[in-house]
């Protein structure tokens, strides 16, 4: 038998290889692919991976994305890679699912399909007016549905699928960091707390609804009446009532119970609704303190009224 090794060496060799360890994992190759609809957002969300150091490349050549997975593998400096691919490739796109299914075998990839609605499309496309990239022959509404048949089977093998209609410029951004920074917050979701009146209609994008009219108006105390429930004054009339505190409570442990499920299943964002009569008072109180609450159990929310007095 050789010598035993004594317990400071036993130490150092576990500590040389945690070190190892770590050092391995920090530096795993890892390919994104960043496709989906003209207008979706690709080229914000490629500068967002290039913000987190990963070595991008826009409109890569589907044929060539088997040597930059393995320019990927052989770099001891580049390892972290993202790449864009979509419609502009052309007819050669119909490659890609064979094409993904070799390069997986090769490297860790991930395949990130961007999409909106065609209403929030066309304005996008109307704004920058920029062609779209199947042509001016046919109307943008036309483009639009044939990219969507074109790029079906492609969006059938996505890791993520994003849905950018709600998302401006930076907060995509933020989505995109959060969600793949290395050691990312498990919490990767935009929550938006919308205050409305019933009167003018249930909000079109709202996940959730909760209608708090049967909280007391501050309405009918003529003081109030021309204030809004961001006042301090008329948010503390509102929260003196037992059933204030209790709703706020109850539903806001609902939504950090729910919220987890949400993320699991790939939710980007998610809009909660609260409504009350005219939208001024009530409905503005709750959307207020429930964002709160949520953004203090570590979620990024955003507060909107959107019926509340300018």
């Amino acid at each position: 038998m050789g010598p035993r090794k004594s317990s400071a060496s036993r130490k150092a060799n576990r500590s040389k290889k945690t070190t190892t360890s770590k050092r391995v994992a920090l530096h795993a190759p890892e390919l994104v692919i960043i496709t989906g609809m003209s207008g979706s957002g690709k080229a914000s969300a490629l500068k967002a991976f290039e913000d987190l150091g990963y070595y991008c490349v826009d409109n890569l050549p589907v044929e060539l994305i088997p040597r930059f997975a393995e320019m990927a593998l052989q770099s001891a400096e580049i390892r972290r890679t993202a790449l864009v691919v979509d419609v502009r490739e052309g007819s050669k796109l119909d490659q890609f699912p064979g094409i993904l299914k070799a390069v997986r075998r090769m490297i860790p990839t991930k395949v990130a399909f961007l999409e909106a609605s065609d209403a929030v499309l066309l304005r996008r496309f109307s704004e920058t007016r920029r062609p779209h990239p199947l042509g001016t022959n046919t109307t943008v509404n036309a483009s639009l549905k044939a990219e969507r048949r074109h790029l079906a089977s492609i969006r059938a093998l996505a890791d993520f699928v994003i849905d950018t209609s709600k998302f401006n410029v930076h907060e995509l951004r933020a989505h995109i960091t959060e969600r793949f920074r290395e050691q990312a917050a498990e919490k990767s979701i935009l929550v938006s707390c919308v205050s409305f009146g019933f009167r003018h209609g249930v909000p079109e994008e709202a996940d959730l609804v909760f209608d708090v009219r049967f909280l007391p108006n501050p309405h009918f105390v003529p003081a109030f009446r021309p204030l809004t429930g961001r006042d301090p004054r008329v948010a503390k009339y509102i929260g003196s009532f037992p059933q204030t505190q209790e709703f706020i409570s109850r539903i806001s442990d609902l939504l950090i119970y729910l919220l987890p499920h949400y993320i699991h299943e790939g939710k980007s964002y998610l809009t909660i609704s609260f409504g009350c009569t005219g939208g001024q008072h009530r409905s503005v109180m709750i959307a207020e303190e429930v964002g709160k609450r949520l953004h203090k159990a570590g979620y990024r929310v955003k507060i909107t009224h959107r019926d509340m007095p300018k």
